[in-house]
């Protein structure tokens, strides 16, 4: 399956900006600038909390405030990791993973640390993308679940994944 598009021109190039789980979520914005804003709203947003602030939930069943930043820091790595792979691995195929499982694993993971987590992974993978050709980010790779993908497709998944977690917090503030 090849994931669509829809008619917001990315900034960096004429192509339309592709579409994504989280693509209401980014709502047309350049998906770099956007990945720089949110990782400083997340900052300015929970720097101050206190210890308890982080076992809140935005809403009845749902991750703490804690859990979504540790969250938020392992696609940080796992999808940054994932875009580093498919540029320098030829023919590669992404492995997916459940989120439910990886969360799991990191059971005991401060919120302070998910957050600096968070924060640096993100600033290097902003760097990181921004640092991209249009060349670079129309290479595609394949994804069991998502069919050929490409790396910008990734970028705005993961600009849009960010937004939409920074809306639960602010939820929980």
């Amino acid at each position: 399956m090849v994931i669509g598009f829809v008619s917001v021109r990315d900034s960096v190039s004429s192509r339309m900006a592709p579409t994504t789980p989280y693509t209401e979520d980014l709502a047309g914005r350049d998906p770099i600038d956007a990945f720089r804003d949110t990782l400083a709203r997340f900052r300015a947003l929970v720097g101050a909390w206190s210890p308890s602030d982080f076992d809140r939930g935005y809403a009845p069943g749902k991750w703490s405030a804690r859990q979504i930043l540790v969250h938020l820091a392992q696609i940080e790595l796992g999808l940054g990791t994932r875009a580093r792979l498919a540029l320098t691995t030829p023919g590669y195929v992404a492995q997916p993973f459940d989120q439910d499982r990886w969360m799991a694993r990191e059971g005991t993971l401060g919120a302070r640390e998910a957050l600096d987590a968070l924060l640096a992974i993100g600033a290097m993978n902003a760097a990181f993308f921004a640092s991209l050709s249009p060349a670079d980010r129309a290479l595609t790779f394949s994804h069991p679940e998502y069919g050929a993908i490409s790396i910008d497709w990734l970028l705005h998944q993961m600009a849009g994944h960010q937004i939409h977690h920074l809306r639960q917090l602010e939820r929980i503030a």
